[in-house]
């Protein structure tokens, strides 16, 4: 999920004011004869460029991409691929709702479509993590599925930023929408690979990070026939009787303050933090969540599934004390009405998987600890007998973004490269018949340097 703040979002709006115009831009020799008689199907606009280069390298200085938008999601040295020329469409698909202001077009369910010169045949799908646009992953994922040659798609979901929730009439319509725009874009991005290379894809995948893999696990639950498998990089769980991101984050918001603090309360905010789930050993991540994650990120998806919780303020006080009114450090999901997880089960997940889903998730994770997030996933795909199609790596020392990595080299991994393996891993069993890595704790090795842990990871 994406770090929001008044910042941040002043920092989204002032990097796209420039970009319709190079949107216009046309490099010197690149073959995209036809390109501009391609339509998307059921986009209400579009805008289709010939690029020399379609990763990061090339589409920051030509304005195809958002730099704000990536940042904070992967280690500043992740590497870039060598340029890959190609044809890219943004656009938009009909919808009612303004918070992606991006372009200018202040229009939601927007999208971009990236289509190589050198095509391998594939597809690769994606939805944006947290609450952030299109680009979300341009760095993490689309520069390098664009350098092995797969055509990429990818969404806003519907709605954006810090006020996601304002859209749609009914609790969890938001949430919804995203699962729709994802399922819009996957059947227009086939039609559109179609005209492009004049034969359809011999391969779809989706895959995403956080919300993005949320998003993931619920295609492959429910629309399984428009993919042959999946890659969910620490999804987003939401289950009708948990857990679910409200369950544990209250515990945080109430605790946390009591074991910072010090004092004889210390200790058993402590053991709090744990029985809630936060694991053991990721402590010194705590001050940094409290700050930027936890609160903001509860009040705005309680508010998306309960809003009656605090009448009619919006997304409620921000670190409020416990015990003062409709204070979201005392929000207690179980109790809540069945209204509330009525909305809850319209969204969430069941676990009955139809295609092959491999999913790594950091066991250092603090915005969505490992134990009440992808532990409880894997459980859920067991139970409705999914477990041979589903694979979980649990990656030692991972936690929710990469950039943390940075902060902590000595202390985090980077889940990339893991994710980049995963992704592997699905293309030589569904290319060769190669069986998957068996499911596993992946060790952070002793050895290693910062350095190799931005490349490597093996999931044998």
């Amino acid at each position: 999920m994406r770090r929001l703040g008044t910042v941040a979002l002043t920092v989204v709006v002032a990097g796209v004011l420039q970009v319709p115009a190079a949107l216009a831009h046309t490099p010197r020799e690149v073959d995209c004869v036809g390109h501009e008689r391609i339509r998307v199907p059921s986009a209400r606009h579009q805008v289709s460029a010939c690029l020399d280069d379609l990763t990061t390298a090339g589409t920051v200085h030509s304005g195809h991409t958002d730099p704000a938008d990536w940042a904070g999601l992967t280690q500043e040295s992740l590497p870039v691929p060598d340029p890959v020329p190609g044809v890219q469409i943004d656009g938009y698909f009909p919808d009612d709702s303004t918070t992606n202001t991006t372009h200018g077009w202040d229009h939601d369910a927007q999208f971009v479509l990236r289509l190589p010169a050198d095509w391998n045949g594939g597809l690769v799908v994606s939805g944006s993590p947290g609450n952030r646009e299109q680009y979300a992953v341009d760095r993490a994922i689309s520069d390098w599925v664009l350098a092995k040659g797969y055509a990429f798609a990818a969404t806003d979901k519907g709605n954006t930023g810090l006020r996601f929730y304002t859209d749609g009439d009914r609790p969890g319509d938001a949430i919804a929408e995203w699962n729709h725009r994802v399922t819009q874009l996957t059947r227009a991005a086939k039609a559109v690979v179609a005209q492009r290379y004049h034969r359809p894809p011999r391969r779809t995948l989706v895959t995403g990070l956080s919300n993005g893999g949320y998003l993931v696990r619920w295609q492959l639950e429910n629309r399984p026939e428009l993919y042959d498998g999946g890659v969910d990089w620490e999804g987003t769980l939401w289950a009708g009787d948990g857990p679910n991101l409200v369950d544990f984050l209250p515990s945080a918001l109430s605790a946390y303050p009591r074991y910072a603090g010090g004092g004889p309360e210390s200790g058993r905010a402590h053991d709090e933090m744990l029985a809630a789930g936060f694991p053991e050993g990721s402590e010194f991540l705590w001050p940094y969540h409290y700050r930027y994650y936890w609160d903001l990120t509860q009040r705005i998806y309680r508010e998306e599934i309960d809003p009656g919780f605090d009448g009619d303020t919006e997304a409620g006080t921000p670190f409020c004390e416990p015990g003062s009114p409709a204070c979201d450090a005392d929000y207690d999901y179980a109790s809540r009405p069945d209204t509330v997880h009525d909305a809850v089960e319209r969204i969430g997940l069941t676990g009955e998987i139809g295609k092959p889903l491999l999913t790594v998730h950091g066991t250092l994770d603090v915005l969505l600890p490992i134990g009440e997030s992808s532990d409880a996933y894997a459980r859920m795909v067991r139970e409705r007998g999914g477990g041979p199609l589903h694979r979980y790596y649990r990656i030692a020392g991972g936690t929710h973004t990469d950039a943390l990595v940075d902060t902590y080299p000595n202390r985090l991994r980077a889940l990339a490269p893991c994710h980049r393996a995963a992704f592997g891993a699905l293309e030589a069993y569904l290319d060769d018949g190669v069986r998957l890595p068996p499911s596993t704790t992946v060790s952070r090795p002793g050895k290693a340097t910062p350095e190799d842990l931005v490349t490597h990871c093996s999931l044998r």
